[in-house]
């Protein structure tokens, strides 16, 4: 074991890609990615076409030699690297987790419609897309861009195409409008729309607007406010139900109890956003009821899943020490 004067002697190690594509793609656009290690690491980086020399405490040499290494087997195992895959390990580095990354990518849940394959980002992710296809019921509960509600889309839609289901159920409550949807103006379709846009969105994406618009009229895509949900009974059905800390605790058990034979049912929600005027969230409230149920399984994810943009980690970090400080 190295020493604290060892540890901290200024040292240099050349890394070496034998491929010079792999190499571009390794070090970034303008050696973009060689920059975020700077930034987080005490270690200066020198790039000359596929080498790179390593400058800086021996420690940390050693561990961004090692996170290159990492970096480099996803490459070669057919997946991309990009900002969020570079801060994600990074962040595991930091930690001191260094197993293979490339693992994590290794399963395709859906390709998009434009062609784009659809797998997990992060070990949260990853841990998430195994419980959905082993358990009748997930709960998954965490931070905005998080993946919570696209990767449970896109579960449904591999059911979907594999003949696991013959139909696709979403659902969210309508919390803005206090469920009283009689009152607003238009069709039910109008009256919905607004609340339920962002899992139209996520389907767009996924299985493209013009098949969404024929399953829909053909019933094999449903989707409608929570409300719409009491009295019916869900057979070979995937289900959806998104934004759930905006539900009451009656409405959760009756969600819950719409399962009907060869369904699976999906709950998503972040309980740090919960816009209810009063009482307690039913997300909240069910964990401690349904926890150690055998065939229900709830996932958290945090901040360390957060795949949107980098910021978006860094605000819900300053949230977090702003609420924990109040």
């Amino acid at each position: 074991m190295a020493t604290p004067q060892e540890s901290q002697k200024i040292r240099e190690r050349t890394f070496r890609v034998d491929d010079n594509a792999k190499a571009v793609q390794l070090f970034g656009h303008g050696d973009r990615n060689l920059d975020f290690l700077e930034e987080h690491f005490p270690i200066r980086l020198v790039s000359r076409g596929n080498e790179l020399t390593i400058v800086g405490p021996s420690d940390a040499v050693e561990q961004v030699h090692r996170l290159l290494q990492r970096l480099l087997g996803v490459l070669q195992s057919g997946n991309e690297i990009n900002d969020q895959s570079i801060l994600y390990a990074i962040g595991l580095a930091k930690q001191g987790d260094e197993e293979p990354l490339d693992d994590i990518y290794e399963d395709t849940v859906v390709v998009t419609s434009r062609g784009k394959k659809i797998k997990p980002k992060t070990k949260g992710q990853k841990l998430y897309l195994s419980m959905m296809k082993k358990n009748p019921i997930v709960f998954s509960i965490g931070p905005a861009g998080t993946g919570k509600t696209y990767l449970a889309m896109a579960q449904a839609s591999a059911a979907l195409r594999d003949g696991h289901v013959s139909r696709i159920v979403l659902t969210r409550p309508a919390v803005e409008a206090g469920e009283q949807l009689g009152f607003l103006p238009g069709d039910l379709q109008e009256k919905v729309d607004p609340y339920l846009r962002p899992l139209y969105d996520a389907l767009y994406d996924i299985i493209g607007p013009n098949r969404f618009e024929k399953e829909m009229e053909r019933g094999v895509i449903e989707v409608a406010p929570l409300a719409y949900m009491r009295g019916r009974t869900l057979d070979n059905s995937f289900i959806i139900l998104d934004e759930a800390q905006n539900t009451t605790p009656e409405q959760m058990k009756m969600f819950l109890t719409r399962q009907g034979f060869d369904s699976r049912a999906v709950i998503t929600g972040d309980i740090t956003q919960i816009d209810l005027k009063s009482g307690d969230s039913g997300l909240v409230v069910v964990q401690r009821i349904l926890k150690g149920i055998d065939g229900i399984e709830f996932v958290y994810l945090s901040e360390k899943d957060v795949v949107r943009h980098p910021l978006v980690t860094k605000i819900i970090k300053a949230y977090e020490k702003f609420e924990d400080e109040e």
